[in-house]
């Protein structure tokens, strides 16, 4: 489509802001190398007006954590009336809420980590000895603590120990009124990409994630920090029921376009998911695009080519 023009939106107020604008960055240059004419924005009340002004204009939001993930920004979009890549505002809901999603993944045959989830005013009316009592003795340890919504791993613990579990609570409270306390479930870690490029939703080989203690926020951007394989170092038929586990999530969740399911392989070779993506990272140490690589694709068509599928969208709708 030579008169395919792309508006990135990148940036936001979310904690993510910076990763943000890193994806941003990297997902305009790719672009701009294909030959797309590209405007890389960040969201402020200059958006809409440059949006009215351009209605044909194909939006790639790269825009993580609330607002970027929750479906706000997509509502905007909606209002705005220009087409867009990515999920539908109500299906970035449900996925952003990992509580919820972690109920549709399961109704769909899904397995997750098992866990509670509960709101720091439970902790305060209810007594926080007793609570995490209780929570040590349904899930045993160690445990994983994190936001109910969220990504980058901020405000997520890893707990060995009964008696950190406040502490993880506390750090997990600082990004969300909600903890989601889940069982840890040893193995290998994976990050499986989907993509539809308009013949249905297909998995991108999975890319293993080494890293020397927690898969926090330094570790997920600091280049040579963790250590990638990809494709993961698994056996074919887990390889394959990996790429069967994400698609079923994706197609669950009622994703569009992109998406990417962290998972757990176990030494059994379950794949249990930890989460479902709507915005994946778009940076250089992001594994959405180490899958696209991995699959032989060239990263800058493959965005190009999923913007052209928003126009066709737009211009065949209703």
């Amino acid at each position: 489509m030579s008169d395919l023009r792309v508006v990135v939106i990148a940036g936001g107020l979310s904690p993510e802001r910076e990763v943000s604008q890193k994806s941003g960055a990297e997902l305009a240059d790719v672009l701009r190398r294909v030959g797309v004419e590209v405007d890389l924005r960040d969201v402020g009340a200059d958006l809409l007006p440059a949006l009215a002004d351009d209605p044909y204009a194909v939006v790639f939001p790269v825009l993580h954590g609330a607002a970027g993930e929750d479906g706000t920004i997509k509502e905007v979009l909606e209002l705005a009336g220009n087409p867009y890549v990515g999920a539908r505002p109500e299906a970035c809901r449900a996925a952003f809420d990992k509580t919820v999603a972690k109920g549709v993944l399961a109704r769909a045959g899904l397995a997750t980590p098992a866990s509670v989830t509960l709101p720091k005013e439970a902790f305060h009316d209810l007594g926080a000895a007793e609570l995490t009592s209780r929570m040590v003795q349904r899930l045993g340890l160690p445990l994983f603590v994190k936001p109910r919504a969220g990504g980058s791993a901020f405000g997520v613990s890893r707990v060995e120990a009964a008696e950190r579990l406040p502490e993880a609570l506390m750090s997990c409270f600082a990004y969300h009124d909600e903890a989601l306390v889940e069982r840890l479930v040893a193995g290998t870690e994976i990050a499986v990409g989907v993509a539809d490029l308009g013949d249905g939703p297909f998995a991108l080989p999975a890319v293993e994630i080494v890293a020397d203690g927690l898969y926090d926020y330094a570790a997920r951007y600091t280049p040579g920090a963790v250590e990638f394989h990809r494709p993961a170092r698994i056996p074919g038929e887990v390889a394959r029921e990996a790429a069967r586990v994400a698609v079923a999530a994706h197609r669950a969740l009622g994703l569009r376009d992109l998406s990417r399911s962290d998972a757990i392989v176990t030494d059994a070779g379950e794949v249990v998911v930890l989460e479902t993506n709507v915005a994946p990272g778009m940076t250089l140490t992001s594994t959405y695009p180490m899958g696209v690589a991995a699959a032989g694709l060239d990263f800058g068509a493959f965005c190009r080519d999923l913007a052209a599928l928003a126009a066709r969208r737009h211009r065949h709708r209703p």
